[in-house]
């Protein structure tokens, strides 16, 4: 399979390329040439398949032509030693749970699995230069890939992270690690982290003088493999006679997680339509009322994981549909909601069903509240156990959420950062160094 720039301007990839370098020259984002259908026949008995079954199948589709069978069946098994359950929140609602893995968020099964394939690709160059992964946090992405990447040989992580816009506990997830990870704390947002990040990949001087990638989900073997989980959804909805009409809700900041879904769909998975929930960060909403993308300063919220001004991601899904704002509009729907919105809808689901959303959850969750016709089954991802936002959710809840042994774990580590500004110089002085 070949990859191609989403700005048109870069040399075609092969996968190994597009993995060990995460940006294509131009500042675009890698695109696989084409997305392979997957047969009639999986689907008509996806059922009575396991979850690694099943993302081994797909993982096949998009991977199997660049990696060996026997290897890609290891790095799946291995990404998935957890499950991603579908549980019944509230009449026709349903949750994917998403934070049964090592760091209780979403983006372990796309951290792991490019942690894995990147580790196999590595191994296959010679002399085997260390690879240096690059990644933007506004929480959950930070935690995700410095454990995947935890200990992998021949791969050192730095995670870039704005100072005092992250929770203690999210933080404590990837400041604690030592080894081959290491935190630094920007004076800044998010986009300002994304920025440092994609400039040091445009940097010439840099770039000779280490060998760098990145692991945020503009990087291939980071998104797509969370079309697993809405294949399993898929499985599971089916299983209880419920995938008919099936809507999925996806919380969305960078995108990638929406993207990732988007092409599931593509390889021919039945989903009726897909809802993107933003908070008040709602550049992507605005677009698809007006058709005119225009990016601003990201705002701190509730839900910090989404606070994305300039979704990267937009690129791809507008690549995707030909840059049509009439398909993207017939296919997605978006909503927005506000700090206020989002601690109403988390007491108003506690109450009613007992089931505890973290503010991420709540604003997918609200989504399909509003916007699900009758006939209509809907799933919204739940991107995070609520006990990464503990402060909030007990203080919105008026709980003591009990804190699972793996966070407890990371919480009694002691943390290591290394203090940046927000000036790319500085950062690349830094880098230079190492």
């Amino acid at each position: 399979m070949k990859y191609y720039s989403t700005n048109g301007k870069a040399p075609i990839a092969d996968l190994h390329k597009a993995v060990v370098k995460g940006l294509a020259e131009d500042r675009g984002l890698y695109m696989p040439e084409r997305i392979n259908k997957l047969p009639q026949e999986f689907f008509d008995n996806i059922e009575k398949m396991s979850f690694q079954e099943i993302a081994y199948t797909v993982a096949s589709a998009f991977f199997g032509e660049d990696v060996d069978p026997d290897a890609l069946h290891d790095i799946v098994y291995d990404t998935l030693a957890f499950d991603c359950p579908v549980v019944n929140v509230k009449d026709n609602i349903y949750t994917l749970e998403l934070f049964h893995g090592p760091t209780l968020a979403f983006k372990d099964v796309g951290a792991r699995f490019m942690a894995r394939l990147l580790q196999y690709f590595i191994k296959q160059e010679e002399g085997h230069k260390e690879v240096n992964v690059l990644v933007a946090t506004s929480g959950d992405t930070g935690s995700a890939v410095a454990n995947g990447f935890l200990g992998v040989e021949g791969i050192h992580v730095y995670v870039l992270y704005p100072k005092g816009k992250v929770s203690p506990i999210q933080e404590c997830q990837f400041t604690t690690l030592g080894k081959n990870i290491t935190a630094i704390e920007v004076d800044g947002v998010f986009d300002d982290c994304q920025a440092l990040v994609k400039n040091a990949f445009m940097d010439a001087e840099l770039n000779a003088h280490m060998k760098l990638t990145s692991a945020n989900s503009i990087n291939v073997a980071r998104f797509l493999p969370q079309a697993f989980y809405y294949f399993n959804a898929y499985a599971r909805m089916k299983e209880q006679g419920k995938a008919d009409n099936l809507v999925i809700c996806v919380p969305s900041g960078n995108f990638g997680n929406i993207c990732a879904a988007l092409f599931g769909h593509e390889m021919g998975l039945p989903i009726k339509r897909f809802i993107a929930a933003n908070n008040a960060n709602d550049i992507f909403y605005k677009y698809l009322q007006t058709g005119k993308y225009e990016p601003k300063p990201s705002k701190q919220t509730l839900a910090n994981a989404m606070d994305v001004g300039d979704p990267s991601n937009f690129a791809r899904i507008y690549d995707l549909y030909g840059k049509s704002h009439e398909k993207i509009s017939a296919l997605i729907s978006g909503a927005t909601y506000s700090d206020e919105q989002i601690r109403e809808t988390m007491r108003e689901c506690y109450k009613a069903s007992g089931y505890i959303l973290d503010p991420h959850g709540a604003c997918g969750y609200q989504a399909l509240a509003d916007g699900l016709q009758p006939d209509e089954v809907g799933v919204f991802c739940e991107t995070a156990h609520p006990a990464k936002f503990k402060e909030k959710v007990d203080e919105i809840l008026g709980i003591d959420v009990a804190i699972p042994e793996r966070l407890a774990a990371f919480m009694r580590g002691e943390k290591q950062s290394v203090p940046m500004t927000k000036d790319f110089a500085d950062f690349k002085d830094y880098l230079m160094h190492q």
